[in-house]
């Protein structure tokens, strides 16, 4: 394949932005950045950005499915026509993520997950498991299947941590297990969350001391001083979301859909946190690109009946939400046009910061050379034009 030449746009690196960079790709990786025109070299294929953007590759490490299909479906038709629908919405690399279910249906997608992320899905790249639920505080777990959600035990998750392929874990860490999974995670190398729960402060610092680095879902299924306000005597004590607040240490996410959380909220997380720790998701469901109606939250069998309507999941009472049903670039372009962060730093909130927290920050989330050419071609308002995974085109 001829060597590519992105030029004549916008290149947004980790740190900057370039008003009229260029950007070589060879070999499926970059192997040029340079500021400024230049000469156009002979041997390379000139892609014309016409005044658009050249930005990184989006991430997503909190992703459930899309186009019909959730990744507890268990297939692999399942799997690829979720990576092919969100590489549609910019993300080229993404960590398949769980929901509460049976525990033969965990292992299914742990098989498929591990088989496909040593092959192309014809979309984004699968950089690992995201292993979310069943270990949830069952009060906190939002619109996951409430049957099947139980604590950790070991002679259960020694099965699933059997497999190579999980990133990232989830538990609630005021479960009985909670402590001895996340050391059984940390000893495999698995990075570890808190997420569906309402521990208090103290219970988090203990949480920190086992292993775990990252929140899920900021201000989203966790324990506040709003909610241990009604079940307390004084003094009041913080949660979830006052820990992570509140230890520099610790990445968290948010739903940056525009529905899950107002601009208000975005902004305090960006102001305590910073684009350095704190990363942008979708929590998208199956509802991505498909009409507003019922659908299942989770898997076929035993899923959770939600309902997509106005642009988000909600349950079907409508009393509240349920994940989200847009992809990566809508997520950037809401945060950034809410809160008014420049866009270097708001895409590196989708891409890098991401990178770091599924480990893979060597290899992909900027563009830089050396690194993977995972690319978007964006227009001037930020719509998906083009997208390539490893310098080939795959949107």
């Amino acid at each position: 394949m001829k060597p590519l030449l992105f030029t004549n746009g916008t290149i947004l690196l980790a740190d900057r932005a370039l008003a009229a960079g260029r950007v070589g790709v060879s070999d499926g990786r970059i192997d040029l950045v340079e500021d400024g025109p230049g000469s156009p070299p002979a041997d390379r294929t000139i892609l014309d950005l016409a005044g658009g953007v050249l930005a990184p590759g989006l991430i997503d490490v909190h992703v459930h499915g899309g186009a019909g299909h959730d990744f507890m479906d268990g297939t692999e038709e399942a799997f690829r026509a979720v990576c092919q629908a969100h590489a549609r919405h910019g993300t080229t690399s993404l960590l398949p993520t769980t929901t509460v279910a049976r525990h033969a249906q965990h292992l299914a997608f742990l098989e498929v997950c591990r088989r496909l992320q040593r092959q192309d899905t014809g979309g984004a790249r699968i950089l690992g498991a995201h292993f979310y639920g069943p270990y949830f505080a069952k009060e906190a777990r939002g619109c996951h299947p409430g049957d099947a959600v139980r604590p950790p035990i070991s002679t259960e998750y020694e099965e699933y941590l059997n497999y190579d392929c999980i990133a990232r874990a989830t538990v609630a860490p005021e479960l009985p297990g909670a402590e001895a999974f996340v050391r059984a995670c940390r000893a495999r190398a698995i990075g570890c969350n808190v997420g569906h729960s309402y521990a208090t402060f103290e219970q988090m610092e203990a949480a920190r001391a086992w292993g775990v680095t990252h929140v899920d879902h900021l201000f989203c299924a966790m324990s506040d001083r709003a909610r241990l306000r009604l079940e307390q005597t004084y003094p009041m004590r913080g949660g979830v979301m006052e820990a992570t607040l509140f230890f520099d240490d610790l990445t968290t996410e948010v739903i940056a859909d525009g529905k899950h959380l107002q601009r208000e909220l975005l902004l305090l997380a960006y102001k305590i946190k910073g684009p350095d720790r704190l990363a942008l998701v979708t929590d998208c469901n199956r509802a991505l690109d498909m009409p507003d109606g019922p659908y299942l939250f989770g898997p076929k069998d035993g899923g959770e009946p939600i309902v997509r309507k106005d642009g988000v999941g909600i349950m079907p009472d409508g009393k509240s939400l349920a994940s989200g049903v847009v992809g990566m670039i809508e997520c950037v372009r809401t945060f950034h046009a809410l809160t008014g962060v420049p866009l270097v730093e708001t895409v590196r909130m989708a891409s890098l910061t991401p990178a770091r927290i599924a480990g893979v920050q060597s290899e992909t989330g900027s563009i830089a050379v050396g690194k993977r050419a995972d690319l978007l071609v964006l227009d001037r308002e930020l719509n998906v034009v083009q997208v390539y995974g490893n310098g080939k085109r795959i949107v």
